[in-house]
C-alpha cells in the first residue's frame, strides 16, 4: 500500500476562519483517520418522557459530531450538513451540541452553522478503515419545530419494521435514537439492506399540550453513500396534527 501524501493533508482539514469565535466543532476531527478498534455504538438509550439525542458513555470521538456555539440566538436550532444532507440541531442552553454518528470509510464532510447563519465551522476527514462497517441505505428523519415528536418507521422487504418500539430489526437493520422533544434527527441505517420494495412513513405523535403544530418533516434517503454509486433522495412533508400517518417514500432497492 502506498503511504499518504502528506501534501494532499490540508485538502481534507477545513475550518472557516471567521467561524472560529462562534461556532466550534470538537468532534470530528479533520484530516486522515483509522477508526479499527474503536468503541462506536450505534443505537443509544432512550429516556421518557422526554428525550433529545443521548450519547452513550464511552461512545468513541470517531462516532460524534460535538462542539460548542457562542451565539445569543440558543432559542433556535442550528444547522447540521452530513454529506450534503442538512438537518436543524438543537443547541442547549450553554451552548453545546452533541449527537452519535455513524460514519462510513472514506471521505465525510461535516458543517454546522450557527442559529443565525452568520457563522460555521466545517471538518472533512478520510476514514482508512476498509473494515469498517459502510450503510449501503440510509433514511433520516429531521423536523422544524421544537417540542414534537415525530417517528421515523422503516418497512423493509423481508417483513422488518424498525421504529422507535423496535429499533433493530432482525436483519441488522436500526433506528439510532428516537428523539422526543423536537428537530431530530432520527436515523436509520442498513449495511445490508435485503433486496426489494421498502415504504417509508413518519408519525407525528405529539406536540404536548399544543395539539395543532404544523411542523414541516424532511426525509432523505441515501443508498450506496460514500462509493460512486451513491443516491440522495430528499423529500418534505407537512404535518399538521398529533396522530397523522404519512407514507412520505415507496422505493425499491438497490
Amino acid at each position: 500500500m502506498k503511504p499518504y501524501c502528506s501534501g494532499l493533508l490540508a485538502l481534507f482539514i477545513t475550518s472557516a476562519p471567521y467561524a472560529a469565535a462562534q461556532v466550534t466543532l470538537d468532534a470530528p476531527v479533520g484530516g486522515w483517520r483509522n477508526s479499527a478498534g474503536a468503541r462506536e455504538e450505534y443505537t443509544q438509550a432512550v429516556n421518557y418522557p422526554a428525550n433529545t439525542v443521548s450519547m452513550q458513555p464511552g461512545q468513541a470521538a470517531t462516532a460524534q459530531i460535538r462542539g460548542r456555539i457562542n451565539s445569543t440566538a440558543k432559542d433556535k436550532p442550528a444547522t447540521l450538513v452530513v454529506n450534503g444532507v442538512p438537518m436543524p440541531l438543537e443547541v442547549q442552553p450553554d451552548g453545546s451540541f452533541g449527537r452519535p454518528y455513524g460514519f462510513g470509510s472514506g471521505s465525510n464532510n461535516v458543517e454546522v452553522r450557527a442559529p443565525d447563519g452568520k457563522s460555521r465551522a466545517r471538518a472533512q476527514f478520510v476514514d482508512g478503515y476498509q473494515g469498517k462497517t459502510q450503510a449501503r441505505l440510509r433514511v433520516v428523519l429531521s423536523w422544524d419545530s421544537p417540542g414534537t415528536d415525530l417517528d421515523l418507521h422503516v418497512l423493509a422487504p423481508d417483513g422488518g419494521h424498525a421504529w422507535y418500539g423496535n429499533r433493530v430489526m432482525q436483519n441488522g437493520g436500526a433506528i439510532d435514537v428516537d428523539v422526543t422533544t423536537g428537530f431530530g434527527p432520527e436515523i436509520f441505517s442498513s449495511s445490508s439492506p435485503p433486496r426489494g420494495l421498502y415504504h417509508v412513513y413518519v408519525n407525528y405523535f405529539g406536540s404536548g399540550s399544543e395539539r395543532g403544530v404544523l411542523t414541516i418533516a424532511q426525509v432523505a434517503v441515501i443508498t450506496n453513500e460514500n462509493t460512486p454509486r451513491e443516491k440522495r433522495q430528499v423529500f418534505q412533508v407537512p404535518m399538521r396534527a398529533a396522530g397523522e400517518l404519512t407514507l412520505v417514500k415507496s422505493f425499491v432497492y438497490p
